[in-house]
């Protein structure tokens, strides 16, 4: 299977500072809230601001209800933020202002999987480009003005 499948990003331009956005992805509570995929559920644990190190829990479902642990990897505050589970699927939101907004850039890779056998059959190299789509799009839609 092409390398590209295994390392995928998306961007979109979305209306607030990266300091807003920042504050959003740093706090697990809201992942269910922006979630394009449909499988995280709610956090496990303290409500408590990740920071580089910071483990946490999520509850998710894909078919079946399971819990997984996240440990955040890359951390540079406004700008940077990814972690990954035990697998070694890491997630990365790079922050960059622009006119009009934030330009967020959303990274899944897996290029360093233990189990990359798995992602095939379960689909997940054909969903997850179209699914951080959606994530982008709800976070979007979160710092979107209210109509009039």
């Amino acid at each position: 299977m092409p390398a590209s499948q295994y390392l995928q990003s998306r961007r979109r331009i979305v209306a607030a500072g990266p300091h807003e956005i920042f504050e959003l992805l740093s706090d697990p509570a809201m992942h269910p809230v922006i979630d394009g995929s449909g499988t995280v559920r709610a956090s496990r644990g303290a409500a408590e601001k990740l920071v580089l190190g910071s483990t946490f829990g999520m509850d998710m479902r894909l078919g079946v209800p399971y819990r997984i642990t996240n440990r955040v990897v890359e951390f540079e505050q406004d700008k940077l933020i990814a972690w990954r589970h035990f697998n070694g699927h890491r997630w990365r939101y790079e922050l960059e202002p622009v006119a009009g907004g934030t330009l967020v850039t959303e990274t899944w890779d897996a290029s360093r999987l233990r189990y990359k056998w798995v992602l095939r059959p379960l689909g997940f190299t054909r969903s997850t480009g179209p699914n951080m789509e959606r994530t982008l799009e709800r976070l979007a839609a979160h710092f979107a003005p209210e109509p009039r």
